[in-house]
């Protein structure tokens, strides 16, 4: 998005306005067709500049999912790494094992304990 070089002078309204109205040659049609441009043009501007400070918006929001999709990255990996490096995630060898369970006796929610938080 470009830069905007010029300010628009906060007075714009009233100068429109006293321009439309200045004119003793328009007819009455005239001079209210004067103030419809006018409103208009002032709500134009308004709406650009409500865009501006929503497209800044926007850019910076999307900074921040970058930044903390990052963190994310680099937190999921150490929580891989501590889960690695402990031995309470650890699995078992079968001679270890005093009980073998079958997946299907186990609940869909035990089965897939360690990856819930991933997709939450």
């Amino acid at each position: 998005m470009e830069n905007k070089s010029e300010v628009i002078p906060s007075d714009l309204p009233n100068n429109l306005a006293e321009m439309s109205i200045s004119n003793t040659d328009m007819s009455p049609e005239d001079g209210e067709d004067a103030k419809e441009k006018t409103r208009l043009i002032c709500q134009v501007l308004e709406l650009q500049n409500t865009l501006d400070d929503l497209s800044m918006r926007v850019d910076k929001v999307k900074e921040e999912n970058l930044k903390l999709k990052s963190e994310n990255q680099v937190l999921g990996q150490y929580i891989e790494n501590l889960m690695s490096a402990s031995s309470v995630f650890q699995s078992t060898s079968p001679k270890n094992k005093k009980k073998r369970v079958s997946k299907k006796s186990v609940s869909p929610e035990h089965q897939n304990w360690q990856g819930w938080w991933w997709q939450n």
